[in-house]
């Protein structure tokens, strides 16, 4: 696991706010990224949460310790988003601008 996970996050944040117009915020408790209104991206616990399309979410599903997010903890998890672990840091840019052009592509 990468020594600081938030800060791997906070680099991703910093990456897409030099490159695109995402932005910081905040949903679910969590610190999130967002387009415009919708949020695509966000930090829990010691991941990073993805809003993917089917195939991307099959292959970041794939990770191992990767699931679907379930913010409630209530069992019934987001089909859409999933938590990729701070293992697979290298991952999450890569992961948060294919979650950035879904969101974008959905308006």
């Amino acid at each position: 696991m990468p020594t600081d996970p938030r800060a791997e996050y906070d680099a991703v944040v910093d990456e897409l706010q030099a490159t695109s117009p995402a932005v910081p915020s905040k949903t679910f408790g969590m610190p999130a990224l967002k387009i415009g209104s919708k949020v695509f991206a966000g930090f829990a616990g010691d991941g990073m949460v993805f809003k993917l399309p089917v195939s991307a979410r099959a292959e970041a599903l794939a990770l191992p310790g990767a699931h679907l997010f379930d913010p409630a903890g209530m069992s019934r998890p987001m089909k859409e988003w999933v938590v990729v672990p701070a293992d697979h840091a290298a991952r999450w840019p890569d992961l948060a601008r294919v979650a950035l052009r879904y969101v974008e592509s959905a308006n």
